[in-house]
């Protein structure tokens, strides 16, 4: 069944633990956060504080997406949050990559990696047997509103045949510029995971768009 995780970078800040509350009566499966350090990208969003403010209002799976130059530095923190999902960009300033995730394991967490919309599926595939997930951003990343790009589709279908060829489940997550029309193309295409946050949280029903999204 396809997961649909909401980015609570599209929430109202000033009610976020409202906006969090509400997310599992309204259909999601996990809750979404993009973090942003100002460097890797140029906006700043939040850190592990929002994400253990947070965690008391919901008991669905926090997914924490570090958008940050130095990954590793945040795995510990993020756990002792509450957060039960991180992905780690490969273009980050992570000089071990495969070290990252095993430390992501060894706190309990799933463990994944992220690619941007022009770095290759090959910069990734010799990290599958110890990803839970990849993200595929299907925008740039750093800031929310963008356009699907939609070369992902192409990026989504060459990954799940790696996936396959080598006997994983691996899932395939998806983020940037979702909404009913591309997520029916990317759920066509192999995805597993579907991000969206102006969709949801900017839609007069999000439990109604919630539903659609998933198709």
């Amino acid at each position: 069944m396809i997961k649909i995780a909401p980015s609570i970078l599209s929430a109202d800040f000033a009610a976020m633990g409202n906006a969090v509350r509400a997310l599992k009566e309204q259909g999601a499966d996990w809750v979404h956060f993009d973090v942003m350090d100002g460097n890797f990208v140029p906006n700043i969003t939040f850190g592990p504080g929002m994400c253990k403010a947070l965690r008391p209002y919901t008991d669905l799976p926090l997914d924490v997406h570090l958008m940050v130059e130095h990954p590793s530095d945040w795995i510990v923190p993020f756990k002792d949050a509450g957060a039960d999902v991180v992905t780690i960009h490969v273009e980050s300033q992570e000089r071990h990559l495969h070290r990252a995730l095993q430390q992501i394991h060894a706190q309990g967490m799933k463990a994944g990696v992220v690619l941007n919309p022009a770095t290759p599926i090959s910069a990734c595939v010799h990290l599958l047997p110890e990803c839970d997930l990849v993200l595929l951003m299907s925008v740039n990343p750093g800031f929310g509103g963008q356009s699907f790009i939609p070369e992902t589709l192409r990026k989504i279908r060459e990954l799940k045949a790696e996936i396959n060829a080598r006997g994983l489940d691996t899932l395939i997550e998806i983020d940037g510029g979702v909404n009913p029309e591309t997520a029916k193309q990317c759920v066509e295409a192999g995805a597993d995971v579907l991000v969206a946050g102006s969709a949801v949280f900017r839609a007069p029903d999000p439990k109604a768009m919630i539903q659609a999204l998933r198709g």
